[in-house]
């Protein structure tokens, strides 16, 4: 139709041609971008260009052969218009918005890849139908082909091992994974590789077909809860079953450390230097690893400490007391001048407190350690000589801190005196130490004094009564000042039964 116009208006036609389609389908694509949200970019702006490409071939009248390529190429392009399309209008606004159904990253690019390859054939089979032109193609594409498969062995057994994966679903996103020696989350899934991040926060690229080839370990199928394995090593003096027990109650109360299925301890080896525990317990999300870890290690190490249970060295040691240490009878001295002053043993002579205090123990708390628990068992009671703990009870399933304790106060007196449940947690803010005092103990003061009774169930009562009116949070009434009264008679009898008097 053109192709009667003077020459210069042919050219003048073809440009506008040019810009004119080039800047409607650019048009087009921005308006499918912002108002959309249809993902563009630089390969859509190339197929904007080879179309206005080739309608301006078409319009000048070039016959020649590498129009159909221009035309071929255009084609191909176009397919990341299609997908861009279909991303944004079937997975994201159909699957995913209407039918609340996450699609894969490796399903949007496998599709991508189909479209791209219907889109050669469509070119190959009907854009070339010269036979010479075809087979000069299929030469040259034959060529590429045998030099890109040499160099992308690798690239396509990835994406076999990729599909492989999608199949059968080994891992999924956020997933905890041990691959080889590697602890690492699935972040993501594609058709060539497997992200992975530590608990360092390092990411790790590993390709499929690598992937395959190893033993995964799913740390979170069917269910995130696994087992983990600390190794101690521990004197051969000690009876098993006592090492046992010791490491089961440091382990069951670490932080992060699930309570049911319980913790395990098992003998597995008798070393050189000790004999081997491993201590086996289940946690929940792996990325926590490291502090759980560390919270079981410190518990063992405390629990082990107060029950004079030594984790010998492999090598020699030698012990040098320096000269500012404290010594046992200060820590002794701290505890009279603590119990003096404590109200429930104001009734008691120096003499009594001097044994009180020599019959005791001393222990050491760590940081975070709980040194009682609320409705536990207990015939003893606790004087804080250094650190500082927090005090809370259970309402409506949640812990309620009720007071601070610091250097210098008591707590457990309850059930050291009657022998009823704890009625608090009391767990170390800081590491401390602390003395205990037990039933034996305070049974054969109690005999000595038996005029000490009624002081004792006044000071239980009033405790008692300040306790409850913390967990209500309300004044005092003149009903629990009977109240009150009534809690006297009823520790009266419970010393006396308690201590067979």
């Amino acid at each position: 139709m053109f192709s009667a116009l003077p020459e210069t208006q042919r050219v003048i036609v073809t440009v506008a041609a040019f810009f004119a389609a080039f800047f409607l389908a650019l048009t087009l694509g921005k308006i499918l971008k912002r108002r959309a949200g249809v993902r563009l970019g630089i390969l859509y702006q190339l197929f904007c260009l080879t179309i206005a490409l080739y309608a301006a071939l078409s319009i000048y009248g070039v016959h020649a052969s590498w129009r159909n390529h221009i035309g071929a190429v255009t084609i191909l392009l176009s397919t990341a218009f299609a997908v861009a399309l279909v991303d944004r209008y079937v997975w994201d606004w159909y699957f995913e918005k209407q039918k609340q159904t996450p699609i894969p990253h490796f399903l949007r690019e496998l599709v991508a890849l189909v479209l791209f390859l219907i889109a050669l054939l469509l070119v190959l089979s009907f854009g070339y139908h010269a036979e010479r032109e075809l087979k000069g193609v299929v030469v040259g594409s034959g060529v590429i082909a045998l030099v890109l498969g040499f160099a992308g062995q690798n690239f396509l057994s990835g994406i076999i091992a990729g599909m492989s994966i999608q199949i059968n679903r080994p891992y999924k996103v956020t997933d905890w994974l041990k691959v080889g020696d590697t602890y690492g989350e699935v972040m993501e899934i594609n058709w060539r590789s497997t992200r992975l991040r530590t608990n360092d926060g390092i990411y790790l690229d590993i390709p499929n077909n690598e992937i395959v080839k190893t033993t995964i370990v799913n740390l979170h199928y069917p269910t995130e809860v696994h087992a983990m394995r600390i190794r101690v090593g521990v004197d051969y003096n000690v009876p098993p079953n006592r090492v046992k027990d010791a490491l089961s109650r440091a382990s069951q109360s670490a932080n992060g450390v699930l309570a049911e299925p319980p913790v395990k301890v098992f003998l597995v080896d008798f070393a050189d230097h000790a004999v081997t525990y491993e201590i086996k317990f289940y946690m929940g999300n792996h990325s926590r690893i490291n502090e759980i870890n560390d919270a079981v290690r410190t518990n063992v190490w405390y629990e082990l400490k107060r029950q004079k249970i030594t984790i010998p060295y492999p090598i020699r040691t030698l012990h040098v007391q320096r000269a500012g240490a404290r010594s046992i009878s200060e820590d002794h001295d701290e505890a009279r001048a603590i119990l003096r002053n404590e109200p429930l043993f104001q009734c008691l002579t120096d003499a009594q407190i001097d044994n009180l205090v020599r019959s005791s123990r001393l222990d050491h708390f760590g940081r975070g350690e709980q040194m009682v628990r609320e409705g536990a068992e207990g015939e003893s009671m606790f004087v804080l000589l250094r650190g500082a703990a927090n005090v809370s009870v259970a309402k409506n399933g949640a812990a309620i801190q009720v007071a601070t304790l610091s250097s210098g106060d008591c707590f457990g007196e309850m059930s050291l005196l009657t022998g009823e449940p704890r009625t608090a947690t009391v767990r170390a803010e800081r590491d401390c130490y602390v003395m205990e005092i037990g039933k034996n103990v305070m049974s054969q003061i109690i005999h000595d004094s038996p005029e000490c009774l009624q002081q004792l169930s006044e000071i239980l009562a009033e405790r008692k009564m300040g306790t409850e009116m913390a967990l209500r949070e309300t004044p005092p009434t003149p009903e629990q000042a009977a109240k009150e009264h009534e809690y006297r008679s009823v520790f009266m009898n419970r010393l006396k039964d308690f201590f067979s008097l």
